[in-house]
């Protein structure tokens, strides 16, 4: 959950770098609690009522407010492996191999040391 909340309180910063556990953290908790605003309608049988408008309202907000975060996240990860951010919109872009390249560089280990956008995130305390 640190990891998380640490990617939340940087989520404007696209430079810099973070490590593999910072950015599939995020992806991990983004997941979860998008998955239980989807899930808690469902589960309360809330058919014909206004409150699946507002679960489908709140989704959609935290989907907002998590989305600056995740691509700032995603950048300082591909700066840990040595990548630029615009390899991550490059990647994109290329249909059935470029998200499997993404999936590899965000998989990949971070480069030894200090490279050109910072020091190695694995030897700074959280």
């Amino acid at each position: 959950m640190k990891y998380y909340l640490k990617a939340l309180r940087n989520f404007a910063n696209f430079s810099g770098r973070a490590r593999r556990k910072e950015y599939w953290y995020f992806v991990l908790f983004s997941f979860i609690f998008g998955l239980g605003i989807i899930i808690i309608p469902v589960t309360l049988e809330m058919h014909g009522d206004i409150f699946p408008v507002l679960f489908v309202i709140l989704f959609l907000l935290y989907v907002l407010a998590v989305i600056i975060a995740g691509l700032a996240v995603a950048v300082r990860r591909l700066h840990d492996v040595g990548n630029s951010g615009c390899s991550l919109l490059l990647l994109s872009l290329i249909p059935i191999i470029g998200p499997i390249w993404l999936f590899v560089l965000l998989v990949t280990d971070s480069e030894a040391g200090e490279n050109k956008y910072g020091e190695n995130p694995k030897g700074i305390a959280v």
